[in-house]
């Protein structure tokens, strides 16, 4: 650890060297005065040493063959560019965060996180509240203006005794998409189409394996128990999960090298893909466990991806991302019809997964998102997520596959 004391001033010095013999009051008040040059010095020379050092290890490197450690510590040294270039002694440096610092930085994130659902939790069950006391309007209708002998139209209201739907939401950036980047995901469109809150629970990158791991399932139980924050049982759990499961650096295990001779179903490993499916899906069937267990009038909704295009950009100058691309380079796929020839085929078979895992129970639907946006690049944000307009075109699907659900409660 890096010392925080400072050099004592020339008072104090004098104050403790008072009491002293004259001759040793002046050799302490030197030390004193003189050991942080000393100390730099030291330093300087050091550092000086072991530039000298890697000087004369790299011109005894051998051009071929083994290396030893400090032989490649010297090359390395060697190739890094001047304005980043340290001795081999500031190698040896503690540059690296500790352990200690990683706890504080993961406890902090994870007290952040823990805020932001209190505060969702908090605006939802006040605007919630707000709604069913004062009745809703649709915001998708803006008030028409008056004209020549006719009245002006307000937004369309809800009928006397209308029930808002209350909706939580779980699931991945399809649901929770950055704002800052294309004004959200699906979830807050739905909400303006439906002209009611959802409470989203959703957090971007989320897997299903830790969606329904301890920590989650936690949380996700005691909503359902509890329900609404605005009294009464939860109408509806929108759940949206698996996208993240089955791409990003795992994907390289379950697609094979490429081969122009094969069809594109052909480049997946067969039995790994499914065992990647598998996880998934018991994700999936706990949660329909414990909504039968804990809100059994609660509706499940799912949802399948639709086809997304691997072309390698990512979120943030590629600062999150790219998710696919990487794997099908290292499996050496010559093009992006190539690659997005086997993405179609491991989201289809992923959909057909939840889907038959949605018909064989009561009250859970699945909506088929799959060949909603055109094969265009201008659809789609990144690899994984649509554009503005692509989760528009989603958020309108949802709309009315839950305008089906509830005929007389979805405006």
């Amino acid at each position: 650890m890096v010392s925080t004391k400072k050099t004592a001033p020339a008072k104090s010095i004098k104050a403790s060297t008072k009491k002293l013999p004259k001759k040793a009051a002046l050799n302490v008040a030197k030390t004193a005065i003189t050991a942080p040059v000393k100390t730099a010095k030291a330093q300087s020379q050091r550092a000086h040493n072991a530039t000298a050092l890697t000087a004369g290890l790299e011109k005894k490197v051998p051009s071929t063959g083994p290396l030893t450690l400090a032989e490649a510590k010297a090359l390395t040294a060697a190739k890094r560019p001047k304005a980043m270039a340290r001795p081999v002694a500031a190698l040896m440096e503690p540059v690296l965060a500790t352990p200690r610092s990683v706890a504080a930085e993961r406890e902090s994130l994870r007290k952040a996180q823990d805020a932001e659902i209190v505060r969702r939790v908090r605006e939802y069950e006040a605007t919630m509240t707000i709604l069913k006391q004062r009745g809703v309007r649709s915001s998708l209708r803006a008030p028409v203006p008056a004209v020549a002998g006719r009245a002006p139209r307000s937004p369309a209201t809800a009928p006397a005794g209308f029930v808002p739907l209350q909706i939580l939401a779980e699931g991945d950036s399809w649901f929770d998409y950055p704002p800052f980047a294309i004004k959200g995901g699906l979830v807050p469109r739905l909400e303006r189409r439906l002209g009611v809150p959802i409470l989203n629970l959703a957090k971007a990158g989320d897997e299903v394996r830790f969606m329904l791991g301890v920590e989650q399932y936690k949380l996700l139980a005691e909503h359902l128990q509890n329900g609404c924050p605005a009294g009464g049982a939860w109408d509806v759990l929108l759940f949206s999960g698996g996208g993240n499961d089955i791409v990003d650096n795992p994907m390289a295990l379950w697609i094979k090298d490429w081969d122009a001779t094969q069809p594109p179903e052909s480049h997946l490993h067969t039995l790994r893909f499914a065992a990647a499916l598998s996880l998934v899906r018991a994700g999936y069937e706990d949660l329909i466990a414990m909504r039968d267990r804990l809100s059994p009038t609660t509706s499940l909704v799912f949802h399948g991806y639709d086809f997304a295009i691997p072309d390698g950009r990512g979120v943030c100058f590629n600062a999150l991302g790219p998710w696919m691309k990487p794997a099908f380079d290292l499996r050496g796929f010559p093009s992006q019809e190539a690659r997005a020839a086997v993405v179609r085929v491991m989201l289809a078979t992923f959909a057909m997964e939840i889907q038959a895992l949605a018909g064989a129970h009561p009250h859970v639907t699945f909506v088929n998102g799959q060949g909603l946006l055109p094969n265009l690049a201008s659809w789609w944000h990144n690899e994984l997520h649509p554009s503005s307009g692509g989760y528009d075109v989603h958020a309108g699907n949802f709309y009315a596959s839950l305008k089906q659900l509830f005929p007389t409660r979805v405006a």
